[in-house]
């Protein structure tokens, strides 16, 4: 039996990339993968960043304070009797170490016939990376303002890239995950705590909106089809946020009902929770409670009996003795009352049926319609629509017969006077008979 191997060690050497594909299961880099490709080209860069910061966490701060400070100087050209004013605070043989370490990092260049340092553009472009830590990071939505300020500043300049893009995307995920783990705790403070951070980082995408659809109609216009993808990508993970809201507020509101008041001092579990998070030591508070005796209360058996006989001799209320089911009943008589229709169909359809019986094939709208009120008149003129209606000849009763009459009705566009008692002005029109 074969024993496993142990894994290769890590070349010591920054620049030793010999034995590089020991660590791939093919033995060859990923060539075809775009971020391996990025950081490749950018080896440069990586080596300045390990020369600021190989060696212990004292020295690389001593490092990183000297580099920005001295990327804050704004002479083009520096001295040493410059740069002794500048660290004054540093030993000499200090300062040597630190300017001998960026002159072998390619970040400052030395020139020998003037005698000064200059700042490379290697320092400029290592600087972009560095600034996020001069920057205070206590709100606990910094790094999303970093990236949100990132891609908004990136597409004004025109050099936004869909890695940071994707950098985003993955950072609203992570949000996202969170607050609902939240949620899903049922713990108020949780909820309480996520719920303000979520309503700090739904300003801060909101601020940010109007340059996301901005990315998406220029990925659109320049034919970016990965780039449109990520910021579509992007606009769906703000659109999720944003339906979190709703569901933030049910958490918090089923958190109020669930929230105790302690009799009547106005005192709520959650007080009382907000309380003891706040005691530094919580033995504290049960400090001489073991020592306290117990003093037990001793009960004669008289005692006992008298009362005994004063709860058996106590008046109880005695319960009613089931009763049967009432006798049969005759059900009383009864009518089945089916609604009727108004009576102005019947005397329309006796009208109409008096006219062709005498023979009569045009007749005008107005003696139709008109007569008894203005409530009667506008239920007669909605009857008839109904006349050679196609749906309604087939039915059964009063509505079928009256679709059935050979009458039609031809209104005017004329308009006149009539002489009724409660409608004065109507509609001119014809009643005409059609032939069978």
């Amino acid at each position: 039996m074969s024993l496993p191997t142990s894994p290769p060690a890590f070349p010591s050497d920054a620049n030793d990339a010999s034995g590089l594909e020991d660590y791939f299961r093919d033995g060859a880099a990923p060539a075809d993968a775009l971020l391996w490709w990025q950081l490749e080209r950018q080896e440069p860069l990586q080596a300045a960043l390990r020369a600021l910061f190989q060696g212990d966490a004292r020295v690389t701060r001593l490092r990183l304070w000297v580099f920005l400070e001295l990327m804050a100087l704004r002479d083009a050209r520096l001295t040493r009797e410059a740069l002794n004013h500048a660290f004054h605070l540093l030993r000499d043989e200090v300062l040597d170490s630190v300017l001998k370490r960026l002159r072998d990092a390619d970040l400052l260049a030395w020139d020998a016939t003037a005698q000064t340092y200059a700042v490379t553009p290697l320092a400029q472009q290592l600087v972009g990376l560095l600034l996020p830590l001069t920057v205070d990071n206590s709100d606990a939505d910094a790094d999303l303002a970093a990236l949100l300020a990132g891609v908004a500043g990136a597409h004004q300049l025109g050099i936004l890239q869909p890695d940071q893009l994707g950098h985003l995307l993955s950072q609203l995920s992570r949000l996202r995950e969170e607050f609902a783990g939240a949620m899903t705790s049922g713990s108020e403070f949780q909820l309480r705590r996520a719920n303000h951070r979520f309503n700090r980082a739904m300003r801060l995408v909101n601020k940010a909106n109007d340059a996301l659809k901005a990315i998406i109609e220029q990925a659109q216009a320049h034919g970016d089809a990965r780039l449109e993808r990520l910021a579509r990508e992007l606009g769906g993970a703000q659109a999720s946020l944003l339906a979190m809201a709703s569901q933030f507020n049910r958490a918090l509101q089923q958190a109020d009902r669930q929230r105790v008041t302690l009799g009547s001092t106005g005192v709520t579990t959650t007080d009382v929770r907000r309380w003891l998070q706040a005691v530094p030591q919580l033995d504290v508070l049960a400090a001489g409670l073991v020592s306290v005796g117990l003093h037990p209360v001793m009960v004669a058996a008289q005692e006992l009996v008298d009362g005994t006989e004063a709860e058996f001799e106590r008046d109880r209320p005695v319960g009613t003795a089931p009763e049967g089911l009432p006798a049969a009943v005759a059900a009383p008589p009864g009518e089945l009352a089916v609604m009727s229709l108004p009576p102005e169909m019947g005397l329309m359809q006796a009208l109409l049926n008096g006219w062709t019986e005498a023979g009569l094939t045009e007749q005008p709208v107005a003696p139709a319609v008109l007569g008894g009120s203005y409530a009667r008149a506008a239920y007669r003129a909605q009857l008839l629509p109904l006349l050679g209606d196609e749906q309604a000849r087939h039915l059964q009763g009063a509505t079928g017969d009256m679709a059935r009459q050979p009458w039609r009705v031809r209104w005017a566009a004329e308009q006149g006077e009539v002489t009724d008692e409660f409608v004065r002005w109507m509609s001119q029109g014809t009643l005409i008979k059609e032939s069978p």
